[in-house]
């Protein structure tokens, strides 16, 4: 058995420069082990790493095409849709690619997509089910 937990998420980028231009224009900073190949960023108890796409598949022995980018969203909650809209503009402005707007959700949520630019999906979201601590950690609350 092992523990539930994701402790860090990486993802494969083309251009190191412009993947790192774009997470400064959002305002998060590397942290000090980033190295030249792979740019580290310290989130809420887990770590963003990104990895040049090729020395990604060379890591997994793989080729390059074998890669794909699979099925997988990231996602950021926000308290209000004010948030939301805030955090979607900065993300285009930093040079996201806009998937969806963010709207209203038949979850009863407020949501959009964007993509960073090496395509990965992030959700720019607000759940009200799901209230998110001061420092903007989220704990799934108990069932009713």
């Amino acid at each position: 058995m092992t523990p539930q937990r994701v402790t860090l998420i990486t993802l494969g980028v083309a251009d190191m420069a412009r993947a790192r231009e774009f997470y400064a224009a959002l305002g998060w900073q590397p942290h000090p082990q980033s190295q030249a190949g792979v740019t580290f960023y310290q989130m809420h108890g887990l770590v963003l790493g990104l990895f040049g796409w090729n020395d990604l598949a060379a890591d997994q022995h793989r080729a390059p095409e074998e890669l794909g980018t699979g099925a997988v969203t990231l996602a950021q909650n926000f308290a209000t849709e004010a948030e939301v809209d805030a955090a979607f503009a900065a993300a285009l402005a930093a040079g996201a690619t806009e998937l969806k707007r963010p709207e209203k959700v038949f979850w009863g949520g407020y949501s959009g997509y964007c993509a960073d630019p090496d395509g990965h999906v992030w959700e720019i979201a607000m759940n009200p089910f799901w209230p998110l601590a001061e420092d903007g950690s989220l704990t799934l609350p108990e069932a009713p």
